[in-house]
């Protein structure tokens, strides 16, 4: 947002707009605060039109001479101390401290680097009304815009000089978000690279390069990790405007670096918490198969491998003696027959209802003809307006809801009643399964896998499931499913 307050530098700038030679001044000519440079020689290089103004000192008087020597016997030795530590360590340093020949405080951030010392300071002695109303002004105000804008949406403003590669921190925002004492100070790309996490170095500089360098991309936008004045890194989101000259030779760059460590993370946390999910459901789906295939084969080799044995000894037992001869084929046939019905009772649990042939509520019904052998009683109350349109999936979702359920009833509940609720309500599927067995506590968590895998099949449809129960009190399972029509 605050790249749109610079007139003919907004994102919708067009490219022959962008190839227009750039006749602005630099940020450091817009800026209320005083801004110099000197090499390790003390020799000034840069004098802006601020430090005119606070030092009375004009550009071409100073430019190119020692700093100490022109202001010889009246700058105070705080002032030189203070530099010439700048001088031995690539860090911000931040001061304060009285002029008297000057009569005023003066509010001083320095950084030195690549031989160069950058100086941003601002005086107590010279209100900004005396500033004459000028284009200068008028940039000026856009500064203080500029500040106001941070100030609200957080961000760090910044104009990079692409010819000299140096960045300018316009204002307070890099202090005041990464704690960097800098405010209206020049820094070099070197500090700004080095701050990259080494991660992510590469990639930025890599494509940020490709960029400039082809000359017809007007805005560049990334996304990294950033380090703080105390080390630590923080993500942040980079977007820069960049201006050509006529041969497509990138100038300047012109952005905001916004902290957005807080979306990162939380985006971070939740996709762990669908990873785990998915851990959990897998693992419950894996465990379901296991135990089927345990049941399996447990009824395959405890019951039917003995019915069957005993048949063969029937019908071994048919050729030895002719006079019982018919009374053991007779015995053997009725248990081969036994052993085919249950199988055919094992191959219905495990083969898909064919929807096609058997609506949902009569492969329910199926279902509920087969568990008439147990004890418990099962009521299916069914609402059978518009389930013809339902998809074949969510009808085979629904029917495997209901065969989980009433599993989980049989081996669990020691309930002697269950009931079945199937409806349509607007655009939602409810359905209900009810018994009166033991129930449980549902303030403790229920590792259980056959619930797991319901409640997998609905997240599945973005569905819902609520569980209502207390011990002795039976079990309640509601599961709302979104409408899914068939094609």
């Amino acid at each position: 947002m605050a790249l749109d307050l610079l007139p003919g530098l907004n994102k919708g700038a067009s490219k022959t707009s962008i190839n227009k030679p750039y006749t602005g001044n630099p940020v450091t000519e817009t800026l209320t605060n005083g801004f110099f440079t000197v090499d390790r020689k003390w020799v000034v290089k840069y004098w802006n039109k601020s430090a005119e103004k606070l030092l009375g000192v004009a550009a071409g008087d100073i430019i190119g001479k020692n700093l100490w020597e022109k202001f010889a016997g009246t700058i105070p030795l705080e002032f030189y101390a203070v530099y010439n530590k700048a001088f031995l360590k690539e860090t911000p340093l931040h001061f304060e401290e009285y002029w008297g020949e000057m009569g005023a405080w003066f509010d001083v951030v320095t950084y030195y680097s690549d031989d160069t010392l950058a100086v941003s300071f601002k005086s107590s002695n010279l209100p900004h009304a005396e500033y004459p109303e000028s284009p200068v002004r008028r940039l000026n105000t856009l500064t203080e815009l500029y500040k106001f804008v941070t100030e609200i949406t957080n961000d760090c403003l910044w104009e990079w000089d692409m010819i000299n590669n140096e960045l300018f921190w316009i204002d307070g925002g890099h202090k005041r978000v990464f704690g960097y004492q800098i405010e209206n100070a020049l820094i070099p790309r070197s500090f700004w690279e080095n701050s990259i996490h080494p991660d992510d170095k590469d990639r930025i500089l890599a494509r940020l390069n490709r960029i400039t360098s082809e000359g017809t991309v007007s805005m560049w936008e990334d996304e990294y990790r950033f380090k703080k004045a105390d080390g630590t890194y923080v993500y942040v989101h980079d977007r820069g405007h960049i201006v050509y000259d006529n041969n497509n030779i990138a100038l300047r760059m012109i952005g905001a670096t916004q902290d957005i460590t807080e979306k990162v993370l939380l985006g971070k946390k939740l996709m762990d918490e669908r990873e785990t999910r998915s851990l959990t459901i897998t693992e419950a789906v894996l465990t379901a198969q296991e135990n089927e295939r345990a049941e399996i084969g447990k009824e395959l080799h405890d019951n039917l491998n003995q019915v069957l044995a005993v048949a063969k000894m029937y019908i071994q037992m048919a050729g030895k003696k002719e006079n019982y001869r018919s009374m053991y084929l007779e015995r053997s046939g009725g248990l081969i027959e036994k052993v085919m019905e249950d199988i055919r009772r094992i191959a219905k649990n495990l083969v898909i209802p064919d929807i096609k042939v058997s609506s949902l509520s009569d492969n329910i019904k199926n279902l509920l003809h087969e568990l008439r052998i147990h004890p418990l009683k099962i009521e299916f109350h069914n609402d059978d307006t518009g389930q013809e349109n339902f998809s074949a999936k969510l009808q085979l979702t629904i029917f495997r809801i209901v065969q989980e359920q009433l599993n989980n009833v049989l081996k669990h509940a020691h309930a002697t009643l269950a009931s079945i609720h199937l409806s349509i309500k607007g655009e939602e599927i409810h359905l209900l399964i009810k018994d009166n067995g033991n129930g449980y506590d549902t303030s403790t968590e229920n590792k259980g896998v056959g619930l797991i895998n319901i409640k997998s099949r609905a997240e599945f449809y973005h569905g819902k499931v609520t569980v209502l129960s207390k011990p002795g009190q039976g079990y309640e399972l509601k599961v709302i499913l979104p409408l899914e029509k068939s094609e």
